[in-house]
């Protein structure tokens, strides 16, 4: 007969920290310094971090080894970090179009259950910050990630948005409970004031006679 494992080791499960943002790469590309004696190669990553709610952030690191590079840019994006308007049907407020250097991008709203029809950067960009609803263009004829990605994030910093605020319940029921007074209550309140009043200038009257 086999023996039955013990189950009850004493060792606590693994549990994975929920990630405030969701990462993705943009890019990885191999730069090269020349110095004395000749060339250094080291690695440049572009990240993109969002929590699809509104933050949305790049960054750019380097680093003698990818991941070295990706633990820079990740934390370069946390630096950046800024909030995208959204509206509460998940598109943009209005059209707005962005520059970086020699890429320029085009954003438009667009009506509920279009999605994102965007490429690129662009789409990772709006995919990370929330959005629902939305039609881009990129129109230079530029291939570089991360201009496109800068772009993108100038455009959504551009944009004139303030969120509408919502309507308290409690105060439109106090303001009606205020006003909800009987006006015979009122009746009543004005002519019993002058009543005593006039009583009162009558026993002065009487007290000086």
């Amino acid at each position: 007969m086999p023996k039955e494992r013990n189950q009850n080791t004493g060792h606590t499960p693994y549990k994975r920290e929920a990630q405030e943002f969701e990462q993705r790469v943009l890019d990885i590309a191999r730069v090269a310094r020349v110095v004395a004696g000749g060339r250094r190669f080291n690695f440049r990553t572009t990240v993109a971090i969002g929590d699809q709610k509104g933050r949305v952030g790049v960054g750019v690191g380097k680093g003698s080894d990818v991941s070295i590079s990706m633990a820079k840019a990740t934390r370069n994006a946390k630096k950046n970090i800024m909030q995208a308007p959204i509206t509460p049907g998940g598109t943009l407020p209005h059209e707005i179009t962005g520059k970086q250097t020699g890429s320029k991008v085009f954003l438009k709203p667009a009506p509920p259950g279009t999605g994102i029809i965007a490429g690129g950067s662009v789409r990772v960009i709006c995919n990370l910050a929330g959005y629902k609803d939305v039609v881009a263009k990129i129109l230079s004829r530029s291939t570089n990630k991360l201009n496109i990605a800068m772009a993108t994030i100038n455009a959504l910093a551009a944009v004139e948005y303030t969120l509408p605020k919502p309507k308290d319940v409690n105060v439109e029921d106090k303001a009606k409970t205020k006003t909800a007074i009987p006006p015979e209550a009122v009746k009543k309140q004005k002519t019993e004031t002058p009543k005593s009043s006039k009583t009162a200038i009558g026993q002065d009257k009487k007290v000086k006679s």
